[in-house]
């Protein structure tokens, strides 16, 4: 695409002066002409993979290739009923991959719902229109917590300040004046104004660098990099087992071709724990699904597992704890002041700010403004600040500048009317203070001597669902730390009526040293007055303390510290820079669905802990008999159709079951120590049964059809320990998993009792001396695991 800078001999621009001096942005004719030219904003932003990837990430593993190439020998050299493991695989890949997709379908649907909808200026009116439908040289209008989405050049400012922190690393706004470069990625902190789109689509690289940084910053997952480990070790013990079993089967034994090379495929196959990454990406996938339901986006898949990971929450009282609005429940004047005359003051500040925060929103609904007064000067609120400004022309010709923000900010620390705020504020109503100002606006310091006037009383509403919410949190063992930019007794006291117990600290009188801060965060719970800067600091220190921390917030004042924390958690009516560096987006608003998504990465991580563990135990037992077989230089003793009927029962039909199946346990770390510890012994143990099973019936048997007997012997041996590992890794039962159990012993059974499935499977126990041996090595090796396993648990604590 060829870039046409804005103001080419193409199509200049002469934008048309408005009533109040602002100019009225493109025509619909200079838009359709960008259009038809290219010029618009059309790089996507996508949620999740596409179709083709998905299929991709699917079908083209490095096991599937082993696993298919086995399959395809398999079906020129054997029945069709050893070759049943590679219609399985295709039956595990079907599935993953249409449940990868029902998820995409979600979050793409999600992701419409929560997407940034700037507003530019076309024919003189304001529109939202979709980041891929800017064009260049459009005007394009934005407001605090608005996020710049192109690059472009301001065109009007009025106390215009941008935080460029996620592109330059620059925590301080920087205040824009006409003229100056805004860059995509940045945020707006306060004050308003539009700026002249110069760069669209790939043009815009700031663009792409900051949709990277921000929102694909990818959560660090233990499991997917735990299952990849676990992964890597299997692949390496897996080449030369199975290099010595080809050798032993083709070689040594001289056996018949075709024999040879099934029992081969047999000894390969069950190292392969293939369905392990299967279930783990429909575990997610499904938690997607579920959680969107919900109207919860999860912008990043491992953020499930993240935040099931959490054990510090960190909450940003308005939006979160209270809802949006608030409501004006009493107005002080101080000092004799005209109350008359105050509220004509609050109704014109109102009107001089085009977009009110909360507080000044429930002041316009409170006091309506006086038609005669006109702002001449304006100072946008701050969370930095902590106050708002402006100044009037008042109706008689008098000029005044007012002030509007924290009672503690702006008043002297023994300032009178200090005490009444304090008295106020254990009440958990919220205070501001308005000031006449002494000094001019735009003066360094435009706060210092500024004359006390009034008090505004303001109530929040707090939400009906924070209580049950925090006392989730507690039940659970996560801490919850409120974070505010308001006065810390007002939201201790908001705290305290929720339920949320501990000390409320006034964050300015926090050490800067980390160490030092996260002792002090240790010890309180409700931290007020905080900068933004700040928010980010402790949760650096949170951090450091070795705490995974999730941050929720709404307001632009936010951004630092849900960027920096372990998962960030957005409001979907937060501003576009929360949501977009943000892993969580809850669009429905609602605090309470956090307990579903921790719940929902708790059965994620829980549940595919479990079943690692019976997909390890075959990969273990399956190595080990490998090289028990070319040590003692024997034939294998299983065919595919042996081990996948084994498979089926023990693993893959339990296994899908219990991934998806509720579970409340808190994440632990140490994914893959947890499931080796269990492994290890558990696989060792049946194979060494098995073995010596398969020794003793080869000593037993004799004849033509003895390899057979032989086989369904130790299959009987193999499958009643693997049964163990499965009834321990079921428990604590409840109704389904008994019967889930039971449901593959009796399926079992039916293969030994029915002349077509014996033949079918190959399986037919001989006799009753070696069955019941086969029996009894089983019981032992059953009750030396349930021992080994406690004995592991209280030796190797994780």
């Amino acid at each position: 695409m060829t870039h046409i800078d804005a103001g080419s001999e193409l199509d200049p621009v002469h934008p048309v002066a408005l009533p109040g001096g602002t100019a009225p942005g493109l025509s619909s004719a200079q838009v359709a002409e960008r259009v038809a030219r290219g010029q618009v904003n059309d790089v996507p932003v996508r949620s999740s993979r596409s179709l083709g990837e998905i299929v991709r990430a699917n079908v083209f593993t490095r096991f599937n290739a082993i696993i298919g190439v086995l399959w395809l020998v398999m079906l020129f050299v054997a029945p069709i009923q050893d070759s049943l493991f590679g219609f399985v695989i295709l039956a595990n890949t079907g599935i993953g991959i249409v449940q990868e997709w029902r998820a995409k379908q979600t979050l793409d649907s999600l992701a419409v719902i929560g997407e940034a909808r700037p507003t530019v200026r076309r024919d003189g009116r304001s529109t939202e229109v979709a980041t891929d439908r800017i064009v260049l040289d459009d005007l394009v209008e934005i407001g605090p917590g608005d996020k710049i989405v192109v690059d472009g050049v301001c065109a009007e400012a009025d106390g215009l300040e941008i935080d460029e922190s996620l592109l330059t690393g620059e925590a301080d706004p920087v205040v824009k004046r006409p003229g100056d470069p805004v860059m995509s990625g940045s945020f707006v902190v306060a004050g308003g104004g539009a700026f002249k789109v110069t760069k669209v689509g790939r043009e815009a690289y700031a663009a792409q660098l900051a949709e990277e940084a921000s929102r694909f910053t990818l959560v660090h997952s233990e499991l997917r990099s735990g299952i990849s480990t676990i992964l890597k070790y299997v692949t390496w013990m897996m080449v030369p087992a199975a290099v010595g079993l080809v050798v032993t089967q083709l070689v040594v034994k001289n056996n018949d071709l075709k024999d040879a090379v099934a029992r081969t495929v047999g000894g390969i196959i069950p190292m392969v724990p293939e369905g392990l990454v299967l279930l783990t990406s429909v575990a997610f996938a499904i938690g997607v699904i579920r959680l969107g339901r919900k109207q919860c986006l999860v912008q990043e898949l491992p953020a499930i597992e993240g935040l099931a990971r959490v054990d510090t929450v960190c909450l940003d009282k308005t939006g979160t704890l209270t809802e949006g609005g608030m409501d004006v429940t009493g107005l002080r004047t101080l000092d004799g002041a005209d109350e008359g005359y105050v509220r004509r003051v609050l109704g014109a500040l109102g009107e001089s700010d085009p977009r009110p925060n909360a507080s000044l929103q429930a002041i316009i609904d409170a006091y309506p403004d006086s038609d005669d007064w006109r702002c001449v000067e304006s100072l946008p609120f701050s969370s930095a600040r902590k106050y708002s400004g402006a100044t009037f022309s008042e109706g008689d010709g008098e000029t005044s500048s007012w002030l509007l923000g924290a009672p503690d900010v702006l008043l002297a620390p023994d300032d009178p009317a200090l005490a009444e705020t304090g008295r106020l504020n254990e009440q958990g109503l919220r205070v501001l203070l308005l000031a006449r100002a002494t000094r001019d606006l735009e003066a360094p310091e435009p706060a210092r001597g500024a004359r006390p006037t009034a008090l505004v009383v303001l109530e929040q509403r707090l939400r009906p669902d924070a209580a049950d919410t925090l006392r989730y949190f507690a039940d659970q063992d996560v801490q919850a730390k409120v974070i505010s930019g308001d006065n810390a007794v007002s939201v201790g006291a908001v705290a305290a009526k929720l339920g949320l117990k501990g000390a409320a600290v006034d964050a300015r009188r926090l050490p800067d040293n980390r160490p030092e801060m996260a002792r002090a965060l240790e010890e309180a719970t409700v931290f007020g007055r905080v900068t933004p800067q700040q928010k980010r600091d402790m949760v650096g220190a949170l951090q450091s303390d070795g705490r995974t921390v999730a941050m929720t917030g709404d307001g632009v004042n936010d951004v630092l510290a849900l960027k920096d924390a372990d998962i960030g958690v957005s409001m979907g009516s937060g501003s576009e820079a929360t949501r977009a560096v943000a892993q969580i987006v809850l669009l429905n608003n609602s605090f309470a669905t956090l307990p579903s998504v921790v719940g929902e990465g708790r059965r994620v991580i829980g549940n595919i802990t479990r079943v690692a563990t019976l997909f390890l135990v075959k990969t273990v037992y399956s190595v080990l008999l490998a090289v028990l077989v070319v040590c003692w230089q024997v034939e294998y003793p299983f065919l595919p159709r042996h081990l996948t009927l084994l498979s089926t029962l023990t693993i893959g039909i339990p296994a899908f079951f219990l991934a998806l199946a509720p579970n409340k346990e808190r994440a632990r770390p140490h994914f893959v120590r947890r499931v080796m510890r269990y492994a290890i012994p558990g696989g060792v143990l049946a194979g060494a049964a098995t073995f010596a099973t398969y020794l003793l019936a080869r000593h037993h048997y004799t004849g033509p059809g003895a390899l057979d007997a032989e086989t369904s012997a130790a299959t009987l041996t193999l499958f009643l320990i693997s049964m163990w590992v499965l009834v321990i890794i079921a428990r604590p039962y409840t109704w389904w998993r008994v019967v889930l159990v039971a449901a593959m012993g009796v399926a079992f059974l039916c293969v030994l009792v029915v002349p077509a499935l014996q033949r079918f499977f190959a399986l037919k126990l001989v006799g009753v001396t070696m069955p019941w041996t086969a029996v009894g090595l089983a019981v032992v090796a059953a009750a030396a695991l349930e021992l080994l396993w406690r004995w592991v648990g209280r030796r190797f604590p994780v």
